[in-house]
């Protein structure tokens, strides 16, 4: 199992590198928003800043979370404690349903955290870093703070007992789900009815897009990260025509210092802009 699970982070790692270089290279041929025009030293600065803050979440990760996973994950197979792993028992639930099991319930906490992120006032402090992106592209799939990532990683290791999952089908989950979060932050649109097909099962460019919209309507909308119809289960699913006309970002995170690796990790802390 361990050389599964090897296997399994080798792939993440590398669908992760592959999907970034590829997405950067469609956004530099046929970009939507015309963000860094004539301005590539922009754009790799935006790009370096959001990597950046990427990478530290990677190393905490890394460096505190992957091994209380791997314990938590270890301990409820062991014990048989847990959802599917009861399901398990009680009706003999074979493997590939317990894993499409862990990745639906996975997906759902995942929606339902997003929404909390957004209602909370407190985890919403950390979250706007992710909002406060005025140029979304794929580079802003790795935009979160720290403290997002801290309390999101966190909750994970007594959901991973209490569902009773596979260290090796948290890999999983996360490689998917990465790969498609990745391609709806880009700066893409995919011809529509491409993304009509394809959203009804997974988010979409068109989808994501909606969600980081100024306007808090739209901003409170689309919570999904890998599949869309929790959107419509939590009547939480908007779209609109003209994405041609929405503004990314926050009205009181737009000053520069809010761009940067530093500002990005104080606004949380950070009082908003005044109005104008």
């Amino acid at each position: 199992m361990q050389s599964v699970v090897a296997a399994l982070e080798q792939t993440q790692s590398l669908v992760m590198v592959v999907g970034l270089v590829i997405l950067l290279l469609l956004e530099s041929a046929r970009p939507f928003f015309d963000f860094f025009r004539g301005a590539p030293r922009e754009r790799g600065r935006h790009a370096l800043r959001n990597l950046l803050v990427g990478g530290l979440n990677a190393g905490l990760i890394v460096l505190v979370f992957v091994g209380l996973w791997w314990t938590a994950a270890v301990w409820a197979e062991q014990y048989r404690f847990g959802l599917l792993n009861q399901l398990h028992l009680a009706v003999a639930l074979p493997m590939w349903a317990h894993a499409v099991g862990a990745l639906l319930l996975l997906d759902a906490w995942t929606y339902l955290w997003h929404r909390l992120n957004h209602l909370i006032p407190f985890l919403w402090r950390f979250h706007r870093v992710h909002h406060a992106d005025t140029q979304m592209d794929v580079t802003t799939a790795s935009r979160f703070h720290l403290g997002e990532i801290f309390f999101s990683s966190l909750l994970r290791i007594p959901l991973i007992v209490l569902l009773g999952l596979h260290f090796w089908e948290l890999l999983v989950y996360e490689t998917v789900m990465f790969a498609v979060v990745q391609v709806h932050h880009a700066n893409l649109v995919l011809p529509e009815p491409l993304d009509r097909a394809l959203r009804v099962i997974i988010v979409t460019p068109a989808m994501h897009k909606v969600h980081h919209s100024r306007l808090k309507p739209e901003t409170d909308s689309n919570y999904s990260s890998l599949f869309s119809f929790w959107d419509r289960i939590g009547r939480s699913f908007r779209l609109r025509n003209d994405l041609s006309a929405l503004h990314f970002g926050l009205d009181e995170f737009d000053a520069e210092e809010h761009q940067t690796v530093l500002g990005m990790l104080r606004t949380p802390f950070s009082k908003p802009d005044q109005a104008p």
